[in-house]
């Protein structure tokens, strides 16, 4: 693997010289503020640098090393074992070097739809919520719905829950897309195998400071609950609809028994749509950037089969089929699919440094 040694220079450079600004006594706290922010995110590559730097520097030294020399047997058996570990080491400051999501450490809103199927998406969208909800209980994540609408027979027609934690979207960016299953359904008597979907769509939560919104673009009604909810449904106006009048987005929250609550989650939900309709525009610009191996996050790319009487799960953008289907969807399988997205998205993006 070719490493860019000067741009790896020019890091540690520009590393050590926010280390000797940050040094200074009269520096005002707000650029203090800004230079460890930026020194911070130069740090993980630093030191790997310094690990990859150290192992050449050994090599280069017991390479030196002449063959008359007493030590050149021991020094040769610690060549092998350097060898070995060189590969690592470099793998690892590449990934490092490698551009980042600025979003990619944020939390995430997680939209789950019932597509075609009916009543049996439905459900599916139900399992779905659930494997999701279970996945963050075992990352420790918080899981948080922010709207749902259920359908008479379980399930949900639609599902918006919030998942925050460090990390969270870029664990689950790739869950976005087309999900489909496969299986005999509780309403179907004759026991044939139906085909179901459901959509799912992830995005990065948007921070207060990421997307202004001004009070006069937005149109807010209030309206009494309805389906699921107990008693408080129909006897106040506790539901909130935001409209925001520029891009035409709404959004419609009705889950908790106070008017107040339903506001923050719906502003929050709006604000996080804004934020990635933004993200969208700025990565339709960059089109060569999103033919990741893993897919480019079209949310109408099927992505995913869960094939119950098979037992199996496959993910189509990899080609990989785990047969453990039922530790899937209780969350804590899903993790090796997860993990098994990002080493591939890693792959295509350290080849195309090549």
């Amino acid at each position: 693997m070719m490493l860019p040694i000067e741009r790896i220079a020019q890091i540690e450079r520009r590393h050590a010289q926010l280390a000797h600004d940050m040094g200074n006594p009269a520096l005002p706290p707000e650029q203090f503020v800004a230079l460890s922010k930026d020194y911070a995110e130069l740090t993980p590559l630093v030191e790997a640098a310094k690990a990859w730097h150290a192992l050449r520097d050994e090599q280069a030294q017991l390479q030196a090393i002449p063959a008359a020399d007493e030590m050149h047997e021991l020094a040769q058996q610690e060549l092998a074992g350097i060898a070995a570990r060189l590969p690592a080491a470099e793998r690892e400051l590449a990934l490092k070097l490698l551009p980042r999501d600025a979003a990619d450490e944020r939390s995430a809103v997680l939209e789950i739809r019932a597509g075609t199927g009916g009543d049996e998406a439905a459900l599916f969208a139900g399992d779905l919520a659930r494997m999701y909800e279970r996945y963050a209980a075992t990352r420790g994540w918080r899981w948080e719905i922010l709207s749902a609408n259920a359908s008479d027979i379980g399930g949900f027609k639609e599902i918006i829950a919030s998942v925050a934690g460090a990390g969270v979207f870029a664990r689950l960016k790739f869950e976005s897309g087309v999900h489909r299953v496969q299986r005999v359904p509780a309403t179907e008597a004759g026991g044939r195998i139906h085909t179901s979907a459901a959509t799912v769509a992830v995005l990065a939560e948007a921070e207060d400071v990421d997307v202004s919104i001004d009070d006069k673009d937005l149109r807010i009604d209030v309206y009494r609950a309805s389906g699921a909810g107990g008693q408080h449904v129909n006897t106040t106006d506790s539901a909130v609809r935001i409209t925001h009048i520029p891009s035409g987005v709404v959004v419609a929250v009705q889950d908790e028994r106070s008017q107040h609550k339903n506001k923050a989650k719906a502003l929050k939900l709006l604000r996080t749509r804004l934020f990635d309709a933004e993200r969208e525009r700025l990565a339709s610009t960059r089109s060569a950037d999103r033919k990741a191996l893993v897919g480019s996050g079209d949310r109408s790319e099927r992505i995913r089969t869960y094939n119950f009487p098979q037992g199996r799960v496959t993910d189509h953008r990899i080609n990989l089929t785990l047969h453990r289907l039922p530790e899937i969807l209780a969350g804590a399988g899903l993790d090796e699919l997860v993990t098994a997205l990002v080493a591939e998205d890693e792959a295509a993006r350290l080849a195309s440094l090549g």
